[in-house]
């Protein structure tokens, strides 16, 4: 009997061009499902308001920010207010070379950095500062998540600050 009349209807294939056909039929799969999968949209990133969702970039994600932005002269005035602390996200070295009278240091690089920020007065209204503005707009998102409501980011931290004239303890 021949392999022919065991699988009727089917054209009678040799192994070599049966492995053959079998690579590209299962390579030819595998590309499809990968191409479905790769175009799928996770469920949850069409949604904005699920916790899960991934965070979105540009102009959207600014308006999101839960802490403002000042300029030096604003900075300023916001310390004349007596519910106002001047937080320096700064290394202790850093701190030590120059800071804005007043202000307490916690470092934001540090382990226990929101462990010692938890420990301070929700109430009260942060003014937070480092070298340049980065660390200090890194730290300002800590804290809103800490549910800290009242947090200013001195732009250009404190170069703008000695840049615009104003006081600085050494």
């Amino acid at each position: 009997m021949t392999k022919a009349a065991l699988m009727p209807g089917l054209p009678l294939i040799y192994p070599r061009t049966m492995n053959k056909l079998t690579i590209s039929m299962v390579t030819a799969s595998a590309i499809s499902l990968l191409l479905i999968f790769a175009s799928a949209t996770p469920s949850h990133a069409a949604d904005p308001k699920q916790k899960d969702a991934i965070p979105e970039k540009g102009a959207a994600a600014a308006t999101a920010k839960s802490y403002k932005d000042v300029n030096a002269d604003e900075f300023d005035k916001l310390r004349s207010n007596t519910n106002a602390v001047i937080l320096d996200v700064r290394t202790p070295e850093e701190f030590a070379s120059g800071h804005i009278p007043g202000a307490k240091n916690i470092d934001i690089n540090s382990l226990d950095f929101e462990k010692k920020v938890g420990h301070l007065d929700k109430s009260k209204t942060y003014l937070v500062n480092c070298a340049s503005g980065g660390r200090s707009a890194r730290a300002c998102g800590k804290l809103s998540k800490l549910e800290f409501s009242n947090c200013y980011n001195l732009q250009g931290g404190i170069r703008a600050w000695e840049k615009a004239g104003k006081p600085v303890d050494r």
